[in-house]
């Protein structure tokens, strides 16, 4: 196994171990996407957002390889076509 795909692999699980028993399902999607994220090499990424308060603030987060997008449209594709199924990103908890 190469070593890029080992740290994929160590970050998935990170997501799990941390993130897996916190309740809802909007979280557990969120934590499954973050898993298809770090296994399908999703590049770190800066982002801004505004707080409940109206304050803003950057964050890292992982955003989306080509690896992820072809996963997810794979995932989406049915019988009735592009977006037969949903992919739910869900929450952040």
């Amino acid at each position: 196994m190469s070593e890029d795909m080992k740290q994929r692999i160590d970050k998935a699980l990170g997501f799990a171990v941390r993130y897996g028993g916190i309740d809802g399902d909007h979280h557990k999607a969120w934590v499954i996407d973050q898993m298809v994220r770090a296994l399908t090499g999703c590049p770190e990424v800066s982002k801004n957002a505004v707080g409940a308060h109206g304050q803003p603030y950057t964050y890292e987060a992982q955003g989306e390889s080509q690896e992820y997008i072809n996963l997810v449209a794979g995932a989406k594709d049915g019988e009735d076509g592009s977006e037969t199924y949903s992919w739910e990103e869900g929450v952040a908890p």
